[in-house]
């Protein structure tokens, strides 16, 4: 389809015998590559003398550079001709009549795009000639952009490669603009660069150089190819791409990853930070207090482990991609939490005597309030880092074990212990320590000792008999004392918990009987005197038979204390 663009006249004025050739034709044609071309070229031969005209028509077309011309066609009413061996020679044909002359291109090429002459003569008086700009357009294929596969720093001094933009196969040369976001960018950020190809359709690479902020790492770019067709300029516009703008950070934030909740010693601790920077850089971590030392860490991660009170301070982290003037860091306090071992005072154990105080005491240093409770065999005996024990008894005897925790921090705990031992002497239960006994010569009495102490007093027996005699035309009387027989008498008892001893002994009353109970320990010595009355019975007593016998004053010494003895009458 060919297409109008302005139309004028040209005038060959011959003044032989008033005779004038008047031509008319487009002064541009355009058309698509591939469609038919039409130039139409009207004449009017106006003769002074009326007389008929006889025109001849002939058309050229120009060199590339319009410095030559080519016959293509001639003839007039009655015969015409194509030129052969020219690249028209079977690609035109042209129409003749009174009026006008049309020529009709098939399948026009690239070639075409050039001027084409008319030339009509009128065989006697004179001629005229016109031209027409036929003009061809291949519409380009669609623009391809590619971006650059490596990151744009906002830090280059100068404008760096963003994309390039290729199209292909145009006719006339096309023209590419580049646009971000919609938006048209000046045209000295692209840089073209045009080709033609032998079968003389352009390409044009343009490269967008472009300095890059950090806003853009969120725009997209754009090319956008327009090109002429027959009767205006149409658009064609790429893909758009999004480029990676590394960018150093501006804002760090600094956070313990781990563990939960607070810190104790014992712990690992995982300190993390995150630049807004692109790409996420790498971080050097340092104590606030210890600034020239950097601590190993393995890029945005350092690993404490494991943490003790030493650990305790802020500590800061740098973006390995901040410029090195700028104060962007990371800070985050850290505290690490302790509870010493407990410290009890008196250590590990104390002995005391029975009726005495004593104050002991639990602490452990701890950067935490803490709360300490006492316990013994289980059950809670106290509250606080005091405990205080007041007229001991052996019950007091046993195992103090503190609990020290801190209320904020149930996973901080520590422990100690005292043993208390009571020391006492032998202390004889029962109110009396001298008992009086009646009992019938013959029957058996059980007598029993319970003492208490500490260490567990051991218990042991003196049975003592007694026997009065006369002798013949003798008025005094003498007592002899003897010691009971083991026959006589049997320990049928003994039993003791930690300090309580107790022992229970079976006597045969054959006479008077003073027992002894003997109680001691390290510490000292109690006795319990059993005195027995034999009570003579009805019938007649065996004869005595006495065992070791002494007299009365030998047995009067210190070990024993004196006892009053009954003595029967005769």
């Amino acid at each position: 389809m060919a297409f109008l663009k302005r139309t004028f006249v040209v005038f060959l004025l011959i003044y032989m015998a008033w005779t004038k050739v008047e031509l008319t034709t487009q002064e541009t044609v355009e058309v698509y590559l591939g469609d038919s071309a039409q130039i139409l070229c009207q004449y009017n031969v106006t003769d002074g003398n009326n007389q008929p005209s006889d025109l001849f028509v002939q058309w050229f077309v120009t060199s590339d550079i319009r410095v030559s011309r080519k016959l293509i066609f001639y003839g007039d009413d009655k015969k015409q001709k194509v030129v052969d061996n020219t690249d028209y020679s079977d690609r035109i044909n042209v129409t003749l009549d009174h009026q006008e002359a049309q020529l009709t291109i098939q399948n026009v090429q690239l070639s075409d795009n050039r001027q084409f002459i008319c030339h009509v003569q009128e065989k006697v008086f004179g001629f005229a000639v016109v031209t027409t700009d036929l003009r061809v357009f291949a519409p380009p294929d669609a623009p391809v952009i590619k971006d650059v596969m490596t990151g744009i720093s906002v830090t280059n001094e100068m404008p760096s490669k963003v994309a390039s933009c290729e199209v292909r196969n145009s006719f006339p040369e096309p023209n590419i603009t580049w646009y971000k976001n919609s938006m048209p960018l000046m045209s000295s950020a692209g840089h073209a660069n045009v080709s033609r190809d032998p079968r003389g359709f352009f390409s044009v690479q343009s490269t967008l150089e472009y300095k890059a902020v950090r806003e853009d790492e969120d725009a997209y770019f754009s090319c956008e190819v327009s090109f002429f067709v027959p009767g205006g300029v149409r658009t064609l516009e790429s893909n758009s791409v999004n480029i990676t703008v590394y960018y150093p950070s501006t804002k760090v934030e600094m956070w313990r990853e781990s563990p939960q909740g607070l810190v104790k010693e014992g712990d690992t601790v995982e300190l993390r930070c995150h630049g807004d920077g692109n790409p996420p850089p790498s971080f050097i971590f340092h104590r606030k207090q210890d600034q020239d030392v950097d601590l190993e860490s393995s890029g945005h991660v350092l690993i404490l482990s494991p943490v003790s009170r030493n650990h305790s301070g802020i500590y800061q982290c740098r973006p390995l991609d901040s410029d090195e003037y700028a104060d962007v860091k990371g800070e985050i306090q850290l505290p690490v939490h302790y509870l010493d071992p407990a410290v009890v005072v008196p250590k590990d154990s104390e002995v005391m005597l029975k009726g005495e105080d004593l104050t002991a005491t639990c602490n452990a240093l701890s950067s935490l309030k803490t709360h300490t409770v006492w316990y013994k065999d289980g059950k809670q005996v106290g509250t606080g880092n005091t405990l205080h024990l007041q007229d001991a008894t052996y019950g007091t005897t046993g195992q103090y074990h503190c609990e020290v925790s801190a209320p904020s921090f149930p996973a901080l705990h520590s422990s100690g212990s005292v043993h208390i031992i009571v020391r006492g002497g032998p202390q004889l239960v029962g109110e009396d320590q001298e008992v009086q006994l009646e009992e019938a010569i013959g029957r058996m009495v059980n007598l029993s000792c319970e003492a208490e102490g500490s260490p567990l007093p051991s218990i042991s027996w003196n049975i003592i008999g007694t026997q009065v005699t006369k002798k013949a035309h003798d008025t005094a009387l003498t007592c002899f004392c003897v010691f009971v027989s083991p026959q006589n008498w049997k320990e049928v008892v003994r039993k003791s918990n930690e300090y309580v001893a107790q022992s229970v002994v079976s006597v045969n009353v054959t006479s008077d009987i003073r027992a002894l109970c003997n109680v001691s320990n390290d510490v000292g010595t109690e006795v319990k005197a059993f005195n027995i009355k034999a009570i003579p019975s009805v019938t007649t007593p065996a004869p005595f038979t006495p065992g070791k016998s002494f007299a009365l004053t030998a047995l009067l010494s210190d070990a024993f204390s004196p006892f009053p003895f009954y003595v029967p009458e005769f």
